[in-house]
């Protein structure tokens, strides 16, 4: 069975060749479609179960004719019209594709003009400085491409968190059902809510052991390992899934020594044997060997003189040395966050209308209150709003909030910065919101702090959106003086984003914990395009929570009228 991301990936491949072969407005419908699919909470294949190609075509983005494709691959695993694709291209052209700064049109010149086929062929190209030799490319592209290339190494070593969490609960949940499980928890550093995941990790007690892992390596297209009480799987998308099963009396010391990090057990390690003990995933003793302390992790960190230290924290970054002065901080819970200011609508290159997103945010998630933050006109790629309508949402959002009690929907946008620092749309169109998110969606290569600093001058932004322009694994933050724009928004009061779209997660933990440090408020949105996009908040509040951020850092975690007050 694939996954959303997995099937997802087909239809971005279909896209990219039909790019690559100039064919003009599908691959802009499959890309849209491909955004949809991956962006939802449920299955395709239980959506499909459920609800057949009619539940198919109700997808954001999929009409009859991609919902047959999606049932082909629901059937068979496979979708023979990509397979025809690739075969009208040299083998190896389209993952050229997976290079960053390497678009459909790039890719289509190398290939014409070079005869570059491949990875290799590309390598070599660059060597000889022909493709810095092509017109409009040049040898600063030859340089980005090369950093691309590392770029996709890594990418293919490490998993996003917005991919590996929700396919490690589904394990989870699916062990979960066995009776013979007393206890299972997620390990690793998919447990620290990490950005990029290299594999799922996952103990369990239980008195059955070969019954748990016999279920187990059920799940996987190939086992690695099966043995009495440890089991390793590799997944249809070949991320590898390993299994402990463990006694109750052992539990809490292998919870700590498998959650990590290696830095963080090393420390507590070095800590233990200053007090004369010994520390081990099989417990806390003495020297002599007598065991303090094994099934309880708490009372683990407790015995050796510290506070328990949450999960997202343990990277050995000070916080044990806060956790021995009983210094930790109170961090923002996961069920902390009031309403969600950056969201997509049909308005722009959303799914869903501004009832629906706005609707699935006071009665599904149960928020006070949100901000359609539709694309600004500059936004071609994104359909973006002319004034005209954009003064049609405004309208729109006024007639909503008429029939709301206690939930308010603010009128909002995000509004791109330009070259020259300056908005989208002149400030008598800005007035009439009150909330701007102002972006940078271009210029990546750029130096973008003199950019950033002019636009929050502008005295109608209040949030600067994704604040270094990253994609994780895809594109690298562009050059930013982070202190500078954080002073810039401490003094004019504009909050920072934490933009959880998992492939963003910007700003990081790091830039995170220096906002803090700077007195510089922050607010947590999902820059969602449809209501599936809105569960991605859980990875923002992660990253929140790793760069040790508390409840009154994160402006959004405010009741409507303290926030309505403090605008």
């Amino acid at each position: 069975m694939l996954s959303n991301q997995e099937i997802a990936e087909i239809f971005y491949n279909i896209a990219d060749i039909l790019e690559i072969q100039a064919i003009e407005f599908k691959p802009q419908a499959y890309r849209k479609a491909a955004k949809h699919i991956e962006s939802l909470s449920k299955s395709v294949y239980t959506i499909y179960k459920e609800k057949g190609l009619k539940g198919l075509d109700n997808i954001p983005g999929v009409g009859k004719h991609i919902s047959l494709k999606i049932e082909e691959i629901i059937k068979t695993g496979k979708l023979p019209y990509l397979t025809k694709l690739k075969k009208q291209l040299p083998k190896g052209v389209y993952k050229l594709m997976d290079v960053q700064s390497l678009g459909p049109r790039k890719v289509s010149r190398l290939y014409k003009e070079l005869k570059i086929k491949n990875i290799t062929d590309l390598k070599k190209a660059i060597k000889k400085h022909k493709v810095a030799e092509l017109k409009g490319f040049g040898l600063k592209s030859e340089i980005e491409i090369l950093e691309g290339l590392k770029l996709n190494k890594q990418s293919k070593q490490r998993m996003l968190l917005g991919e590996a969490y929700p396919i490690a609960y589904e394990i989870k949940n699916e062990l979960s059902k066995l009776h013979c499980i007393e206890k299972i928890n997620i390990v690793g550093s998919l447990a620290r809510m990490k950005e990029t995941i290299k594999d799922i990790d996952i103990l369990c007690i239980s008195k059955k052991p070969n019954k748990v892992i016999n279920e187990f390596t059920k799940l996987g297209k190939k086992v690695l390992a099966k043995g009495k009480t440890k089991s390793s799987i590799i997944l249809q998308n070949n991320l590898q899934v390993d299994l402990r099963v463990l006694p109750k009396k052992q539990y809490g010391s292998s919870l700590q020594y498998f959650i990590g990090s290696k830095q963080h057990s090393v420390h507590l390690r070095q800590i233990a044997i200053k007090k004369e003990y010994k520390l081990s995933e099989y417990g806390l003793f003495t020297r002599k060997g007598k065991l303090i302390e094994s099934k309880d992790e708490k009372k683990i960190y407790n015995k050796l003189g510290l506070q328990w230290v949450p999960y997202e924290l343990r990277e050995n970054t000070g916080e044990i040395e806060a956790a021995m002065n009983n210094k930790l901080p109170k961090l923002i819970k996961y069920n902390e966050i009031k309403g969600d200011l950056h969201m997509h609508t049909t308005y722009s290159d959303g799914g869903h209308s501004v009832w629906k997103m706005a609707d699935f945010c006071k009665t599904k998630l149960k928020y006070e209150y949100v901000a359609i933050t539709d694309h600004s006109k500059s936004q071609k790629i994104a359909n973006g709003m002319e004034v005209k309508e954009l003064l049609k949402q405004i309208k729109e959002i006024d007639k909503l909030n008429k029939k709301y009690n206690k939930f308010k929907i603010f009128k909002s946008c995000e509004v791109d910065i330009k070259g020259n620092g300056t908005l989208d749309y002149k400030k008598s169109i800005l007035s009439k919101l009150d909330v701007v998110t102002a972006s940078i969606h271009s210029g990546f290569k750029n130096n973008n702090t003199p950019r950033l600093l002019k636009a929050m001058d502008n005295r109608y932004v209040k949030i600067i959106g994704h604040p270094t322009g990253r994609l994780i694994n895809a594109r690298n933050p562009y050059p930013l003086d982070i202190e500078k724009v954080f002073q810039k928004a401490k003094d004019n009061d504009i909050w920072i984003e934490i933009n959880a779209h998992p492939q963003r997660l910007d700003i990081n933990d790091i830039y995170i914990k220096k906002a803090i440090e700077m007195k510089v408020k922050m607010v947590i949105n999902t820059d969602a395009h449809s209501v599936d996009g809105l569960h991605n908040m859980v990875y923002g509040i992660a990253q929140a929570r790793r760069g040790w951020a508390t409840q009154k850092d994160i402006i959004n975690t405010l009741s409507l009228k303290k926030f309505e007050k403090l605008l």
